[in-house]
């Protein structure tokens, strides 16, 4: 069965999996946006408290409901925000692995009865190392279903930055690598402002102090756990996030965004997944990027591999 362009399906409708219905609901890109959850009455609640928000002005008459997973039939873009994420006492993404391992794999199992057409964006943590499950155990198409890796992890970068600087976030380009976790990192040989290179920005813009990279870099990798400890769950940005990507998807951007892949040789690693630049279309992830790195960036990108082998190993996933 042929795709609808604008059907989105949303699996898991916790705090992450609401919020990212809402929040595609107000992006007004999609005709249909459906809600899966194991518990139905949930599903069936964050539909219908969506649902009621369409006859206001400004939004579409979007036709926003719950199903199952044979809505995946004909969806363009399914992201999967199932099983529990970070937050309470789950300070720790790698926590979760052996209870989201069987999520994912029921997930996965009852999507492909239905499809292998639509495009995945998978959420649930630990991010990386179920993105390597679920595109490498389940005859899914590769290029199709990809992580939301670090684009969370690099708004919250530009941000920082921007906010260092006084400029506006979207005039900040640069990117957190590697895994979505502790061992991210930021390629701060890519980091510019409108161009002006990273280790020109104190002269150009006069902060009160000098940017301190391992303080910064530090700043990123906690903030999320700074949210945590106030929100008690973290789901805004990660929302966005999965929805920027889905945008990318259904208007068929090529928008390069630093996602989550199965490495095949990039920086001479395998058998990994973790996030590099990616060209996003509507055909998924169209071409990874191998973009210079210094050296010391190239060692930082193997050590965060080798924390998220360790995970998949301890999951029991390693080929």
């Amino acid at each position: 069965m042929s795709t609808k362009k604008n059907k989105l399906v949303v699996v898991g409708t916790g705090h992450v999996g609401s919020a990212v219905l809402n929040t595609a609901l107000s992006l007004g890109i999609f005709s249909e946006i459906v809600a899966i959850d194991k518990i139905k009455e949930k599903a069936e609640g964050e539909a219908l408290d969506s649902a009621h928000a369409t006859p206001f002005n400004y939004n579409p008459n979007t036709n926003v409901h719950s199903g199952g997973y044979e809505e995946c039939s004909n969806a363009k873009v399914i992201i999967i925000a199932a099983g529990p994420s970070v937050g309470g006492d789950i300070l720790d993404r790698t926590v979760l692995t052996k209870t989201n391992v069987p999520v994912i794999k029921d997930v996965m199992s009852s999507i492909v009865k239905y499809t292998k057409d639509a495009v995945i964006i998978l959420i649930t943590n630990p991010l990386d190392t179920l993105l390597y499950y679920a595109q490498n155990f389940f005859g899914y198409p590769k290029e199709k279903i990809f992580g939301t890796g670090t684009t969370l992890d690099s708004s919250r970068f530009k941000r920082i930055i921007a906010n260092k600087y006084n400029v506006d976030p979207k005039n900040v380009h640069g990117y957190m690598l590697g895994e979505h976790g502790n061992s991210a990192f930021p390629a701060w040989s890519l980091l510019n402002i409108e161009g002006i290179p990273c280790d020109k920005l104190d002269d150009y813009f006069k902060p009160d102090e000098p940017l301190d990279r391992e303080k910064t870099a530090k700043e990123v990798v906690d903030v999320a756990y700074t949210v945590n400890k106030f929100k008690g769950f973290t789901s805004s940005g990660i929302a966005m996030a999965a929805c920027r990507l889905a945008k990318a998807v259904v208007l068929n951007e090529h928008s390069i965004l630093p996602v989550s892949t199965t490495l095949e040789g990039y920086y001479g690693l395998r058998d990994v997944a973790l996030s590099l630049p990616c060209v996003i279309s509507e055909n998924g992830v169209e071409n990874r990027l191998e973009v210079p790195l210094t050296s010391d960036e190239v060692t930082k990108l193997k050590e965060s591999a080798k924390s998220i082998k360790d995970t998949i190993k301890v999951a029991g996933l390693s080929k």
